[in-house]
């Protein structure tokens, strides 16, 4: 027998279990503790931060958990979490109908719907994207059958994924010409490339913002088969507590195939059939020489070059969850998710009351903590100089297998900063930009090894 079809109304309604969606519905039953606050969700679990610490003004540090709804309902009587997927937005008439075939109606409406992967091949079984707890699982069940895999893709999850990987041969293939084009410059890229060619022996360091707990009862009854598109966004460290290894008893083995995109891809048969040529996996000593090895599937790249590997990863970005909300409406980092939906929750709260707003201070300044290749990773302010032309010079120093720092000046001002590994540097330099103090007086000594800049501006 069919459950009977409800329909609810509430003063405001928040779309998606992500880590925006749940901040913002926490703060509005905080702001609003009389009123209930409904949060509509695909998954039946919800990210929920935990250990949150403010390390600067703009820089955060917290654990991300995922959880069953019932712990926020605990913690928050007045949210009422809802399990369906939304079918439709019709924004006229201030309702939200969900695939269940129930309806909600709503004064104020947050959308935190989050976003899909983007595959390069639809519907191919030897193509995996990873979005999710399910997918990332799903990806450590096949990696233990490997012997090799390819990488698409420059961006986080790709990052993580080369450096992580042991005992399986990775080729790795990005359309720009360094690793991390999105996050860093030329010369961070190949201060971190030397550590792929290390073996991992160095101690773990803690990343506190993105540690997985999984209520096993609650992820049992998840369908996996969905996985792609309901679960909420991985970020830095989705892999603890996985076992990231092939078949084989190496550390690294990562060939990158720079300055090319994936131009088709053969299933077995199909290469067979053709009689192409693909290449065995490019050392030192051995390189373009043909493979003897049969693989599941193969990748044709634009630079013309062949290889065979067990299956393919897909990480190349994401797609906005936006279709249930475009028709006939007029309407894309991790701690930045907690910030846009606490803001959100702020300006949906000041105009229910009549209030004005005031930009919030994490505007002010672009910060982001991350980790890659086991290197604590800030990005501070205009970290790349976008937008400042040719008018900036840069200030670099540089340890091999300990840090890299890189300023960017621009009339004697700090404008961003780059950070990687224990520089100790990430909350002076974020008082610099922001403070916009002329530091031509100091020159070089901003980044003098022997001199504790700290001290100059205490």
């Amino acid at each position: 027998m069919a459950a009977a079809r409800r329909s609810l109304a509430a003063k405001f309604v928040v779309v998606g279990g992500g880590i925006a969606g749940v901040t913002c519905a926490e703060q509005l039953a905080t702001h609003f503790p009389s009123e209930e606050v409904l949060l509509i969700t695909a998954s039946p679990v919800i990210k929920a931060i935990t250990n949150f610490k403010q390390v600067s003004k703009t820089l955060e540090e917290f654990d991300v958990e995922e959880q069953p709804s019932s712990v926020l309902e605990k913690h928050f009587p007045n949210i009422k979490v809802l399990e369906s997927r939304v079918k439709q937005l019709k924004a006229t008439e201030h309702c939200i109908l969900t695939e269940d075939g129930n309806q909600y109606k709503y004064e104020k409406l947050c959308l935190c719907a989050g976003a899909k992967p983007k595959l390069i091949s639809e519907g191919n079984p030897y193509v995996l994207g990873i979005r999710d707890t399910d997918s990332a699982q799903e990806f450590q069940k096949q990696l233990m059958k490997a012997k090799r895999i390819t990488i698409v893709g420059n961006g986080g999850i790709a990052l993580e994924l080369v450096y992580e990987i042991e005992g399986c041969e990775v080729i790795w293939a990005i359309k720009d010409k360094a690793i991390g084009n999105a996050f860093f410059d030329a010369g961070a890229a190949e201060f971190l490339t030397t550590k792929l060619t290390s073996k991992k022996s160095e101690a773990k360091i803690t990343c506190k913002r993105t540690r997985y707990t999984i209520e096993e009862s609650e992820k049992e009854a998840s369908d996996i088969n969905n996985a792609a598109n309901l679960g909420s966004a991985l970020g830095p460290d989705w892999h603890e507590g996985l076992n990231l290894k092939g078949t084989k008893e190496f550390s690294h083995k990562v060939h990158i195939e720079t300055i090319c995109e994936i131009k088709k891809i053969y299933h077995q048969e199909e290469f067979k059939q053709l009689k192409k040529r693909s290449l065995t996996f490019p050392t030192d000593c051995q390189d373009e020489s043909a493979d003897k090895d049969t693989w599941p599937v193969y990748i044709e790249l634009t630079n013309e070059k062949i290889y065979g590997c067990d299956f393919i990863v897909s990480a190349t970005g994401v797609m906005p969850n936006v279709e249930p909300f475009l028709d006939g409406n007029n309407m894309r980092l991790w701690t930045q998710a907690r910030q846009m939906g606490n803001y959100a929750a702020k300006c949906m709260a000041a105009d229910t009351v009549g209030d004005s707003i005031d930009m919030d201070f994490c505007f002010e300044l672009f910060a982001h903590v991350t980790k890659f290749f086991n290197y604590k990773v800030v990005l501070l302010g205009k970290y790349n100089a976008q937008g400042l032309g040719l008018d900036h010079e840069l200030m670099l120093r540089c340890t091999k297998g300990q840090e890299y720092v890189k300023v960017v000046m621009q009339n004697g001002r700090m404008m961003g900063a780059i950070l990687i590994g224990e520089t100790d540097l990430e909350e002076t330099f974020e008082n610099l930009i922001l403070n916009q103090m002329n530091l031509s007086a100091y020159g070089e000594d901003l980044l003098d090894p022997n001199i504790d800049i700290e001290d100059y501006f205490d």
